[in-house]
């Protein structure tokens, strides 16, 4: 079991990097404007978002043509959102996920491989090179669902959590699969005023995964010793 202050560790680590990703989002889709069309808490968020839409649709966004001699498109794809509500959704994202990984707990590593899997998530974008364009924080919190779910399984708990990471993560399977990646590269569900890649949830979940297990067991072997690192 991890110590309290490695538990504290992580914690703030965790939140670190959802803030991270959350703060630069919100900034680029805040503006002025009445928010007429729609109410409430979205359309405080969606309020006027030209702001936002000049500067991230030509510098930050995915760019499946320039990202190799712009690779901070990387980091940036996840601050680019296309409507209010596509930002709203994925605000609350980030607060679910948080509160998440506050709740497992699963210490330091488990944020560095989240922070790490942001990145990675978009690289995996390259592979459908018919993806000219992208952006949204969707697929990392789809990896940092995975990451939660790969650190609670390896770590020595209650029957409990092991359980619960066990039934999260089938779920997060079972929604993957049922978007089907591999045979749409969009999707248009009911309900959305932009399109859905479902490739970029699976890619977030796999790099997810791998980085959690790649910094699970590196810093052992490293150490050369057992119970180091």
């Amino acid at each position: 079991m991890p110590s309290s202050n490695e538990v504290g560790r992580g914690r703030l680590a965790w939140l670190a990097v959802a803030l991270l990703l959350s703060l630069p989002a919100w900034w680029l889709g805040a503006g002025r404007g009445s928010g007429a069309a729609v109410g409430g808490w979205v359309g405080l968020v969606a309020a006027a978002m030209p702001r936002a839409q000049a500067l991230s649709a030509g510098l930050l966004a995915w760019d499946g043509a320039q990202w190799l001699s712009q690779p901070w498109r990387l980091w940036s794809a996840a601050w680019v959102h296309l409507s209010g509500l596509h930002l709203l959704a994925n605000l609350l994202g980030v607060v679910l996920v948080a509160g998440l990984g506050w709740v497992a707990a699963p210490g330091p590593r488990a944020a560095w491989a989240w922070a790490a899997s942001w990145p990675l998530t978009h690289l995996g974008l390259a592979l459908r090179p018919e993806l000219m364009s992208y952006g949204g924080l969707s697929g990392v919190l789809h990896a940092g669902v995975a990451v939660v779910v790969v650190s609670t399984l390896a770590d020595p708990r209650d029957r409990a959590s092991r359980l619960i990471a066990t039934l999260l993560g089938l779920g997060l399977l079972a929604k993957v699969m049922l978007e089907r990646p591999w045979a749409r590269l969009l999707s248009h569900p009911e309900g959305w005023d932009i399109a859905v890649v479902p490739w970029a949830h699976a890619s977030g979940a796999v790099c997810g995964m791998a980085c959690a297990l790649l910094l699970l067991v590196l810093p052992t072997r490293w150490a050369g010793r057992p119970g180091a690192g």
